[in-house]
């Protein structure tokens, strides 16, 4: 292994504020452009969208709270990988660590550059490659300020969630201080629509919008006085996020009604032209821009110190796990992880589909070990029994289960109702095996 990764590791630098900050911005991106319409379209009345966004809050609270206990507990820069492998053991954490350096992480940013790629185009064509052009530049300039330092990366981060966040309340001012114009047919619809799908189908998209709080856990070695500040952190985050979703979708309904948001390819560019004519498209462009490149940066910051950790137990990727003193940053999982998100672009390039191709690979993977870091919750209660627990999640064991129960239920439907990209992704999960027999005959002792 690097000597120079046995020397240094992180310390507590980071304030409540930046982790807010950061899990704000992993989790308010894209998908609340987008998610909306479907959400309205498989519920068919205003009260049932309102209500699986409140539900999606508090499916998210349960999982917060689950992961308040790990984090505080076991402080660690993996975050996930350190749970998994407290709780099953070093196969199963390298296989975690692979996923998330090959499909997780790197497919949702290559996603997200994919996302600011489409939007900076509307306000600019580079031609018939401009989207994956926009992202690969996206993804090469944001990987560089985070490996220029700690600092850098977490200012640039706490300007990028503000102008996401100021964004969104912009949207919903819009649709309070201007009427919809009838030539719209905002206001002229019914006020219910008939839903096309099931509740369990518009809980997935609400879900998939939620997505992201989990971030938090890679920068509990990071974070001050963590037992106490962690709790605080994720319940913040939490809670800023649903009233964000919950007063949009206010907005929405009441600029469109929900028939409209139901029938709208882009919901909220149809309530800015609704509410403030076609300046508002162009407003909502930057709005995007601004949600995907916060999201993008709050994604590279935490997936690579899972990279790092996988380099400092595992042998085979010891590159990773040297952490730069000066800079404070995981500097070549940084740009190993940037690396991969290049060629997730290239590919996304290739099939012109490149949002849809991202999300279809990273879903069923993602949902998987998700559900196994609920489980590891209850193991790890019943195998450390003697560990401190600063916080402890209430209700237990019911909460982490409902917790485990929402996860199973996500895997289930992600394996459903995607399209081909899950099955690539599940095969590069798969690639992970014999890349695990080949770290077992390094070094055996690492099963």
């Amino acid at each position: 292994m690097n000597r120079s990764s046995t020397q240094t590791k992180p310390t507590p630098s980071l304030s409540v504020t930046d982790v807010v900050a950061l899990t704000v911005g992993v989790v308010v991106g894209a998908s609340v452009f987008e998610t909306p319409a479907l959400v309205a379209a498989h519920t068919g009345s205003a009260s049932t969208v309102l209500l699986a966004w409140l539900l999606g809050g508090a499916v998210s609270l349960i999982g917060a709270l689950c992961y308040a206990e790990l984090a505080s507990a076991y402080p660690q820069a993996g975050g996930e990988y350190h749970f998994l492998h407290r709780a099953f053991g070093g196969s199963l954490a390298f296989l975690f660590a692979w996923a998330r350096l090959a499909v997780i992480q790197t497919g949702s940013i290559a996603l997200l550059a994919f996302v600011f790629g489409d939007y900076a185009t509307e306000l600019w064509s580079l031609g018939p490659y401009s989207s994956s052009i926009y992202a690969a530049g996206a993804a090469l300039t944001l990987t560089s300020l985070h490996v220029a330092g700690l600092r850098q990366g977490t200012h640039t981060q706490r300007w990028l969630t503000a102008a996401t966040v100021l964004g969104l309340l912009v949207l919903v001012a819009a649709s309070f201080l201007f009427p919809a114009t009838a030539s719209t047919g905002a206001t002229s619809g019914p006020t219910e629509a008939n839903a096309s799908g099931s509740f369990g189908m518009a809980m997935v998209f609400v879900l998939i919008t939620y997505g992201g709080w989990n971030e938090a856990a890679y920068v509990s070695a990071e974070l001050r006085d963590v037992g106490r500040n962690m709790v605080r952190a994720l319940l913040l985050s939490i809670g800023l996020i649903a009233g964000l979703y919950l007063l949009v979708n206010v907005a929405y309904l009441r600029s469109l009604g929900v028939a409209s948001m139901s029938n709208s390819d882009a919901v909220a560019a149809d309530l800015m032209r609704a509410t403030t004519g076609p300046l508002g498209a162009q407003l909502l462009s930057l709005l995007a821009i601004a949600a995907a490149l916060s999201s993008a940066s709050a994604t590279i910051f935490t997936g690579a110190r899972t990279s790092y950790a996988l380099g400092k137990d595992f042998s085979l990727f010891a590159f990773l796990g040297h952490w730069n003193e000066e800079s404070r940053t995981p500097a070549n999982a940084l740009w190993v992880q940037g690396g991969v998100v290049l060629l997730l672009i290239a590919l996304g390039a290739f099939t012109r589909q490149g949002f849809s191709t991202m999300v279809d690979y990273t879903a069923p993977v993602f949902w998987f070990f998700f559900f196994l870091t609920g489980v590891a919750l209850l193991v790890l209660r019943q195998r450390d029994p003697d560990t401190s627990r600063p916080f402890r999640v209430p209700f237990y064991p019911f909460t982490p289960l409902a917790f485990c129960l929402a996860a199973f239920y996500m895997l289930w439907s992600s394996l459903t109702y995607t399209g081909i990209g899950a099955l690539v992704g599940v095969g590069v999960l798969f690639v992970g095996f014999p890349l695990l027999l080949l770290q077992w005959r390094r070094s055996p002792d690492s099963s």
